[in-house]
């Protein structure tokens, strides 16, 4: 799909002040040449509880409450006023008349055709309210897992957002705090939405993005659905549903600096026209309403772990589980090397059963379940063949295989690449994440 968001303008109105609080998270994978000599063994013993580097929550909100309530204060705070930036037409509001919990376990964000103080904008009289709801003095976060779930409104001009701010803006300004757009979706195109990275040298209609679309001319306001981002130091990959669509490295800036590696903060907003989505006409009815879920925000339960933040995954010899070349592109070969401490071999074990490193998923080629079948990096997609248990034997199994994960010919050797092969109990097959 499209990149990028034509004419895209930062959002922010008010600067508010900031805090801090990092950590980590993302995707990672495997791949590569079958293994003579492996004698037949017997099936691996069921595996316990998954054990190291567990994802852990550090922002939940579930928005449970009373119909009408506003949002938890000590969670969310409101930026007010219009926005000139991106010449949209609503003013936004605190308290709970344009942000309010449905009492279902939902945050309602309702933009409505109305002005009931007078308020002013960059235009002269506002015409719509709705509302903006940000966490720089209450949450921040550098790296790790930030996902919502939300139903979207439709409509010409309506301009939803799940995005990230860095919080150094009041000091650097925009665009070199950074942005992250998890979500945005402009009224037109009922079924796409997009992600993007903005930055210097590579902001507003320059940002580097792509689009996701739902298959079958589904809308985005037909039902609920998860968007995400996993994000660490040097990779960001945003899915839609636990569909991976597009990762973005420093290779992706032609030169221009990266600089989403500090704490940035949360912004779930529904803007009413702008640049972008262009200005109600007389298709769009009013109210509309975006439905948020939740918002919840993991990273890793420890931080040691080299430049990813990640926890190094030691084999035979004390080799270290690695991407080969550290590229993160999909089917690269995951292989044993000499540990380094880069970020191709920092890998996180998610409570959802995924390895991750470099923004992917530790993948079974082709969902094989044969002995030999090798392990790659590839986009996180949720089938098995990205599911793993690390047992507390030290065994990393792949059940829907019902196969351990192998070093090829039972090597240490630079190089060796990992495959899936019956459970043994042999070093070979026997994995340590260290932190």
């Amino acid at each position: 799909m499209s990149a990028s968001p034509p004419t895209r303008r930062t959002r922010r109105i008010h600067p508010l002040p900031l805090l801090a609080a990092a950590a980590l998270l993302l995707g990672a994978l495997l791949q590569q040449t079958a293994a003579p000599g492996h004698a037949a063994a017997a099936a691996p013993a069921a595996a316990p509880a998954l054990a190291p580097a567990a994802a852990t929550a550090t922002f939940t909100d579930d928005f449970n409450g009373a119909a009408g309530s506003a949002v938890d204060g000590s969670k969310w705070g409101y930026e007010t006023g219009d926005n000139v930036n991106n010449h949209e037409r609503e003013y936004y509001t605190s308290g709970n008349h344009n942000a309010a919990l449905d009492g279902q376990g939902d945050l309602v964000i309702t933009a409505r055709k109305e002005n009931p103080a007078n308020y002013q904008c960059w235009y002269g009289t506002c015409q719509y309210t709705s509302a903006r709801l940000s966490t720089p003095q209450k949450f921040t976060q550098a790296y790790g897992h930030f996902e919502t779930r939300m139903k979207l409104p439709r409509g010409q001009g309506m301009w939803p957002a799940f995005w990230l701010l860095g919080n150094d803006i009041g000091s650097v300004g925009w665009p070199n705090s950074g942005e992250i757009d998890i979500m945005e979706n402009v009224g037109f195109e009922p079924g796409s939405v997009h992600g993007t990275i903005h930055g210097p040298g590579y902001s507003g209609s320059a940002g580097i993005g792509a689009g996701y679309t739902l298959p079958n001319g589904q809308s985005f306001s037909d039902a609920f659905h998860t968007f995400a981002i996993d994000w660490s130091p040097n990779s960001i990959t945003w899915s839609v549903d636990g569909h991976a669509y597009e990762t973005r490295t420093p290779a992706d800036l032609g030169g221009n600096r990266w600089v989403f590696d500090h704490p940035f903060y949360i912004i779930l907003n529904l803007a009413v026209g702008g640049y972008w989505p262009g200005d109600p006409d007389g298709s769009t009815s009013f109210p509309q309403q975006l439905v948020v879920d939740y918002v919840h925000v993991t990273t890793s339960d420890t931080s040691g772990g080299g430049t990813g933040g990640g926890h190094p995954i030691t084999g035979i010899a004390g080799k270290c589980v690695d991407v080969a070349g550290a590229n993160p592109a999909n089917g690269t070969a995951v292989q044993l090397y000499d540990c380094n401490g880069t970020a191709a071999q920092n890998w996180t074990v998610g409570s959802d059963g995924t390895i991750r490193a470099l923004g992917k998923c530790l993948d079974v080629t082709a969902a094989g379940t044969a002995d030999g079948t090798k392990v790659q990096l590839y986009d996180c997609n949720g089938t098995a063949a990205q599911k793993w248990t690390v047992t507390a034997a030290h065994d990393i199994v792949n059940p829907a295989a019902n196969k351990c994960l192998d070093a090829t010919g039972n090597s240490s050797a630079n190089g060796t690449r990992l495959q899936i092969w019956t459970c043994s109990g042999g070093a070979n097959q026997k994995w340590t994440v260290t932190g």
